[in-house]
């Protein structure tokens, strides 16, 4: 199910590797961290926060290889219109014994309201797919979890 609605939200298009296009049996965060996302930050064993761009102005490209620290100030600081820079996080909570709660939030800063208004239409339409998508990550992260 994964695969065919990352399909479709890649609109049938084939790419490269990326969390919308990864190779069976890897991990989504190992992909994510090789691909277009930097870690932003880590607690091991509660917290990691992972940041990408997912809009820019048409033609521009990043000067030199980003780092965690340099997106972090840029998201921080940008308000150049057309950006939209985002950060995702997978946070795990203390349950009672034997028990935790696994919660992931994604929260997106456009820069203008051009930004926005594209952003959300996007986000409407990929919503239900996404929602799902993000589901089945945490199952298959309780799934792990529950293995070791």
């Amino acid at each position: 199910m994964f695969r065919k609605l990352t399909w479709l939200r890649r609109f049938g298009r084939p790419g490269p590797e990326s969390i919308l296009n990864p190779p069976p049996h890897v991990p989504l965060l190992n992909v994510a961290a090789r691909t277009s996302f930097l870690v932003l930050a880590e607690e091991p064993d509660r917290e990691i926060v992972l940041g990408t761009l997912v809009a820019a102005p048409p033609g521009w490209r990043p000067s030199g290889k980003p780092t965690p620290d340099g997106f972090k100030a840029f998201f921080v600081t940008t308000n150049h219109p057309g950006f939209a820079p985002a950060a995702m996080n997978f946070r795990i909570e203390d349950a009672g014994p034997a028990a935790c709660t696994l919660t992931t939030e994604t929260r997106v800063y456009a820069t203008d309201a051009s930004t926005r208004r594209r952003f959300a239409l996007y986000w409407r339409v990929i919503y239900p797919g996404s929602a799902l998508i993000r589901r089945m990550w945490l199952r298959a992260i309780a799934r792990r979890a529950k293995s070791l």
